[in-house]
């Protein structure tokens, strides 16, 4: 059964977690794949981790460009596992696909916003039903992961 992981965002932005939980995956020879809600949030992810950092470099493509299944890290707005990934990040509500192909799977939602609150809460109802093994992490104030559950 494929590990799923909850991932409370309280005191950054996607934008300042994601790249970190990428770095980790690729480090343990994981193929990864980040499922957006909208095509503009898979642009802008995009965009943002060629610059996140001067220092270091994420390989990565996204499902609009050629070559995706050759893609370590694939940003995606479909359902579709177009490079073979073990490990698939949901953020932005993104309707998880049939998860049972995957060793893991991170569900990373704002605790800012209602609606990916109450689309969060929805999820693990759902896939504790299914016999998932889940567990929910939520950032403190020095912006670690703590499991609370």
């Amino acid at each position: 059964m494929t590990d799923v992981l909850f991932y409370h965002l309280t005191e950054s932005r996607l934008e300042d977690a994601l790249p970190g939980l990428l770095e980790k995956s690729l480090e343990r020879g994981w193929r990864v794949a980040v499922q957006t809600g909208s095509e503009e949030r898979r642009d802008a992810l995009d965009q943002h981790l060629w610059t996140y950092r001067d220092e270091s470099f994420l390989p990565h493509g996204t499902d609009a460009a050629d070559h995706a299944d050759r893609q370590p890290v694939l940003i995606c707005t479909s359902e579709a596992n177009a490079n073979g990934a073990q490990v698939r990040f949901l953020v932005d509500g993104a309707p998880p696909p049939d998860l049972d192909a995957y060793e893991r799977a991170v569900f990373m939602f704002d605790g800012h916003d209602s609606q990916q609150l109450d689309a969060a809460r929805a999820h693990w109802k759902a896939l504790k039903e299914r016999g998932h093994e889940l567990t929910y992490w939520q950032q403190t104030q020095d912006r670690r992961w703590e499991r609370k559950a």
